[in-house]
């Protein structure tokens, strides 16, 4: 029985597909669009939770000036309240990452596709070859999922550090390292 699969153009993209099929990432929700001051204020006074977000930042002014500005998107508001404006519209609008759960971080994963170590230069998870199978019990996930949390993990990132902090630490360094040079993967879970 196949468990959640990812698909790539390379490995890392591969690896990315299957962790966003799992865990949602870091994103913007997308009815946060506004970009001038005004509209970001006006969104934010529209509900509690953009109250709490703006008093959170420390925007503390008084109920009538709070009005002037809404009333007057070309009121000249000071760039530092301007500024404590646009952090709570990010915080408000930015939807944190989950964290990579266990199923991944523990997962026994399956490799399809040009894997090359020295001269060995093979397609795996053909007849011919079996899929390249990590344990990624024997990882070390934390440098993968700071950068996931942080919204920052670009599948070339992924590849790198899995290769450097997974696949090497289950099954080491490999001849030469590990490379994967080809055009199409999948790394499916078990």
């Amino acid at each position: 029985m196949a468990g959640p699969t990812g698909h790539g153009e390379s490995l890392g993209a591969a690896l990315g597909d299957l962790l966003r099929a799992q865990v949602t990432p870091r994103h913007w929700l997308s009815s946060y669009s506004a970009k001038h001051w005004h509209a970001q204020l006006s969104q934010l006074t529209g509900t509690h939770r953009g109250y709490q977000a703006l008093e959170s930042t420390g925007l503390d002014v008084r109920p009538d000036t709070l009005i002037k500005w809404l009333s007057d998107p070309d009121y000249n508001v000071r760039r530092s309240y301007r500024d404590l404006i646009h952090t709570a519209y990010e915080n408000v609008a930015i939807v944190p990452a989950e964290p990579i759960p266990d199923l991944i971080k523990n997962g026994q994963f399956e490799i399809s596709g040009l894997v090359k170590t020295g001269n060995d230069e093979r397609e795996r998870g053909t007849r011919r070859a079996a899929p390249l199978r990590i344990d990624g019990r024997r990882g070390d996930w934390s440098a993968i999922e700071a950068l996931w949390l942080a919204g920052d993990l670009r599948d070339d990132d992924l590849e790198d550090r899995f290769i450097d902090n997974v696949i090497v630490a289950d099954i080491g360094e490999g001849t030469d390292g590990w490379e994967f040079g080809g055009s199409s993967y999948s790394v499916e879970l078990r």
